[in-house]
């Protein structure tokens, strides 16, 4: 099988810091992961350095073969993979609107673009939430609403951050439940966590990063 993502030489520096030393890192297509570790050890940051939103030293990097640059400017990362944001912005705009904002750049049609968003809203479960505006929102609500956002542009990886941080009870089980619907959509995923719940999950493979590197868990 041919890796969705396969990187070589990781390293993220800060002055004379080295946060990140990894050595070989791999993503299957239709696949979760779950990245543990502590506080500091750097998860969000090499999140970031795989969206391109975080400049890092990489030896060489693939995505399904095809050689990657990761900067804000390469297309493969603009198109395949999306950061969710463990606070996600939303835009002061109404719930469908907020999903539909990364549609309108495309260019799309607006029977497609409507019927994108119908689709994106009843999968997270937030069709009745359609007219709200985003000031009313729960915390889960929002990161469902940002998921959704993420998910209709149909990447190739999502990269979630701390998905779900501050949430307890029904609203967690709401954002876990999405996972595993975006691998058999033929998506993968990494997250960032450290919830206990989420980590234990019986689908996700282990992560854990701890001074710098990864080991699989």
């Amino acid at each position: 099988m041919t890796p969705l993502l396969a990187i070589n030489g990781l390293k993220k520096r800060f002055g004379e810091h080295t946060l990140l030393d990894i050595g070989e890192f791999t993503i299957n297509p239709a696949s979760a992961y779950v990245l543990a570790g502590p506080n500091g050890a750097g998860k969000t940051t090499l999140l970031r350095i795989l969206s391109g939103l975080e400049p890092a030293e990489i030896a060489n990097a693939a995505f399904l073969g095809q050689s990657v640059s990761f900067s804000p400017y390469s297309r493969i990362l603009r198109n395949e993979i999306v950061y969710v944001h463990q606070h996600p912005i939303m835009f002061s705009t109404t719930v469908a609107e907020n999903i539909a904002y990364g549609l309108h750049a495309r260019g799309i049609s607006k029977a497609e673009l409507d019927a994108s968003v119908e689709e994106s809203m009843e999968w997270a479960g937030v069709t009745h939430l359609r007219d709200r505006g985003t000031n009313t929102l729960s915390g889960g609500e929002k990161q469902r609403i940002a998921i959704a956002r993420a998910r209709i542009l149909k990447p190739r990886l999502l990269l979630l951050d701390e998905p779900t941080s501050n949430l307890d009870g029904n609203a967690k089980e709401q954002v876990i439940e999405l996972i595993p619907t975006l691998v058999r959509e033929g998506r993968s995923v990494l997250i960032a966590s450290h919830d206990a719940d989420l980590i234990e999950l019986p689908d996700l493979e282990k992560m854990a990063l701890d001074k710098g590197r990864i080991e699989c868990c």
